[in-house]
């Protein structure tokens, strides 16, 4: 019971195992016993019905078919019951030679329960068939287990590059997995909008493609491109499978629709909508940040009102929606008499003022729909945010601490180490990266709220989560390499607090993701499949030093101007 990640708050082993069949029932309430078998797919574990209690006697009740009972054993094998007491994700395992009896705070501790069952059974449990003769013995012991962060998380941009509806599905049962419950889906940037718009069609039939991808791959270099369409969206009808999905499995998907700037695509769509409204636009064809931004006018808002409808009524569950407001070029605000007498009819100073002014809009918007709005840290500088909106500093942690000391929740998602589009080590070896280098153990020495906070501060802090900027992640392979293990990682320490015992029992959880198919970057390196070669995909080691981004972007955030954009990419 040692080599569970992410590690339970409690654990106490005990001689001797219990072996499950396939095809062994589970009984308890319907909800709880469907997360239980949902996390356990091999076993194919069928379903006894509710725990019903039976007479024995004028008076007196028992539970019916009690587990040790010859009569009875296999409706037995798991028993899962409400736990008194439990929030909502927590849960309780006992294990012995009778059987298994699960106590789940909800849905949710019933699915990590049994996420944790099948990470006590061999590493074939993380098959879609058992193996001939497969045994599944589980170790007899107790686990009491609840996580420390409400929101532990995991971001895929599939604007850079489009990964089909397959690859968000495996990426959710990924997350479920390693006990993650947040799928932040960045939807629309500069190069690409991926979900359909019956409102405004033309985001979908216009904004979802470009012409060509750059294949430059290193700031700084000539640009050259590979003169290959490439695009793709999600339907409405996708989306809302996706959504339904991702609930089945303790997972939110937290929708991305990042504005005003990173607007290239929605404006190749409807160029009326930029500050220029004359101007031609197209979908961006290399990485980057674009000038292109939208007007913040009453039709700009009418337009985005209908999009975040759009898409919150086909997730169907929407506590959260993400609006960006990160990178904003501003000088078009500042050039337009049209944009500048706005501002100057609402009383506002500056054109970053009417930045913190758009946003909060929106942020009333989503509200109306019961939606927390949440931002990158640029939206926060202004200070003039709805005091609900949840802000994720991706430009370190002490914009972060600014962001919990004015009152707002956040995520932490400061660039080091929770971007994963960075290379995990200085070699040349490793595939195409951003820069170099966040390791596992980056990840795992990373404390989401710093003992340095006060205890105010740091009861803001809702989680954490990883960032997968897809730039140079062109297909689901690479979105393996980059993920895991450090997403292992960051998951242990979402969830237990910290990392110890993490290093030592890595090792027997690669054996449980090579069993599940997952193509990770191995500890000593990349596979040979998996180097750089000596082309275009190849790292170049200390282009861009982690370290150095971070000292900039800690400036950035002590800046007037900290709203102008100075980096690729975010």
């Amino acid at each position: 019971m040692s080599e569970l990640i992410p590690r339970p708050q409690v654990v106490r082993g005990a001689p001797g195992s219990y072996v499950v069949t396939a095809g062994a029932l589970v009984t308890g309430p319907a909800d709880l016993a469907a997360a239980v078998r949902r996390a356990l797919p091999v076993l194919d574990l069928g379903y006894a019905g509710p725990a019903e209690p039976e007479r024995t006697g004028a008076g007196t009740t028992q539970p019916a078919n009690p587990p040790g009972s010859a009569h009875t054993a296999p409706r037995a094998a798991i028993t899962v019951t409400p736990g008194e007491n439990l929030a909502a994700e927590a849960y309780g395992v006992s294990v012995t030679a009778e059987g298994v009896r699960i106590s789940a705070g909800g849905a949710a501790g019933a699915l990590y329960a049994g996420q944790t069952l099948r990470q006590l059974l061999p590493p074939d449990a993380f098959r879609t068939a058992a193996p001939p003769g497969a045994r599944w013995a589980i170790p007899c012991g107790e686990i009491e287990d609840a996580p420390r962060f409400s929101w532990r998380g995991a971001h895929l941009d599939v604007s850079r590059h489009f990964l089909p509806k397959r690859e968000v599905l495996r990426l959710i049962d990924l997350l479920a997995v390693h006990k993650l419950n947040r799928l932040h889906l960045h939807l629309a940037d500069d190069q690409g909008w991926r979900v359909e718009s019956r409102a405004y069609p033309l985001l979908h039939e216009v904004g979802s493609h470009r012409a060509r991808t750059t294949t430059t791959h290193h700031i700084g270099d000539e640009q050259r491109f590979d003169d290959t369409p490439h695009g793709g969206y999600y339907t409405l009808a996708d989306l809302s499978e996706m959504g339904a999905y991702a609930r089945d499995r303790g997972v939110t998907i937290v929708p991305e629709i990042d504005v005003p700037g990173h607007a290239s695509a929605i404006l190749a769509a409807y160029p009326h909508l930029g500050a220029r409204p004359a101007a031609a636009h197209a979908v961006l064809d290399r990485w980057g940040i674009s000038p292109a931004i939208l007007s913040p006018l009453p039709e700009t808002t009418a337009f985005l009102s209908a999009v975040f409808a759009e898409i919150i009524e086909a997730l169907g569950t929407v506590p959260y929606f993400h609006i960006g407001g990160d990178e904003c070029v501003l000088d078009d605000w500042a050039a337009s008499a049209e944009i500048t007498a706005h501002r100057a009819s609402l009383g506002l100073d500056s054109p970053a003022d009417l930045h913190a002014w758009f946003l909060r809009e929106l942020a009333d918007v989503l509200a109306g729909h019961g939606c927390r709005a949440v931002v990158w840290d640029e939206a926060f500088v202004s200070g003039a945010l709805r005091l609900d909106t949840i802000v994720m500093p991706w430009r370190g942690m002490e914009v972060g601490r600014r962001a919990a000391a004015a009152g707002h929740d956040i995520v932490a998602t400061p660039v080091f180490p929770l971007y994963f589009d960075y290379a995990e080590a200085t070699s040349a070896e490793e595939p195409v990266a951003i820069g170099d280098a966040i390791t596992v153990a980056d990840v795992a020495a990373f404390e989401p709220a710093p003992a340095s906070w006060t205890a105010r501060e740091a009861a803001r802090v809702l989680g954490a989560q990883f960032q997968l900027w897809t730039e140079r992640i062109p297909d689901g392979r690479t979105l393996d390499y980059r993920a895991w293990p450090r997403g292992c990682a960051l998951a242990q320490v979402a969830w237990s607090g910290d990392a110890a015992g993490f290093a030592e029992a890595l090792p027997a959880h690669l054996a449980r993701l090579d069993a599940y198919g997952v193509e990770y970057r191995p500890p000593a390196g990349p596979r040979p499949w998996q180097r750089g070669g000596t082309g275009d995909r190849r790292h170049r080691p200390g282009a861009v030093p982690v370290a150095e981004v971070m000292r900039h972007l800690s400036a950035m955030t002590h800046d007037a101007e900290s709203t102008r954009p100075s980096i690729e990419p975010a």
